[in-house]
């Protein structure tokens, strides 16, 4: 797993970061996890497409169902899409797993679990580049989605999330982190 090395001297801000608020400045780092500076989120999602790290925790069920969140109407990127039970950015000063707990707080009110590292990828959109560190947690849990973070969120076969790949239902990301790591997720039942 991938921990954020932050340097010992303040990092530079890059161009776009001055004047945000310091709960919106996100690090900026190498793929080994290196911060190298911070930036807002704003010039993180800009044309540079900056490396940043985010957090993205499936959850599975005993019965082997997946917990998906279903974002909002109010989300830039895929709104009214489902997608991964709880993803988010790291902010600056913030550790990976600092930033997991934080993030499924925030969206499902869930913070009483044991996450199981699964691993570290490079996630490239047209708009953003991210390390994204994956989590999983396994378990019959309650709950509780935040509808100002989250629009819905409830548990989904295999078989529902396998009948809907590729109709526009959930977004690009978790199609291709589900197909990858179903396995993974299932060997942990």
């Amino acid at each position: 797993m991938i921990e954020l090395v932050y340097p010992t001297e303040p990092a530079r801000v890059e161009k776009g970061g001055k004047g945000a608020h310091p709960a919106e400045m996100l690090p900026i780092v190498e793929p080994d996890g290196e911060v190298t500076a911070q930036a807002s989120r704003a010039y993180c999602h800009g044309p540079r497409k900056p490396l940043h790290p985010v957090v993205h925790l499936e959850i599975i069920n005993r019965s082997g169902a997946i917990y998906l969140q279903k974002r909002s109407a109010e989300k830039k990127l895929f709104p009214n899409r489902w997608d991964t039970a709880v993803g988010g950015h790291v902010s600056y000063g913030e550790y990976i797993h600092e930033a997991l707990y934080r993030e499924s707080w925030e969206e499902l009110g869930f913070r009483d679990f044991n996450p199981k590292f699964l691993d570290n990828y490079i996630s490239e959109t047209d708009t953003e580049r991210e390390l994204v560190s994956l989590f999983a947690a396994v378990g019959d849990f309650e709950l509780h989605p935040d509808h100002d973070e989250v629009t819905d969120g409830r548990w989904w076969s295999i078989r529902e999330i396998e009948a809907n790949i590729g109709k526009g239902i959930f977004t690009p990301l978790f199609e291709k982190e589900y197909i990858r790591y179903k396995d993974a997720l299932l060997a942990l039942l």
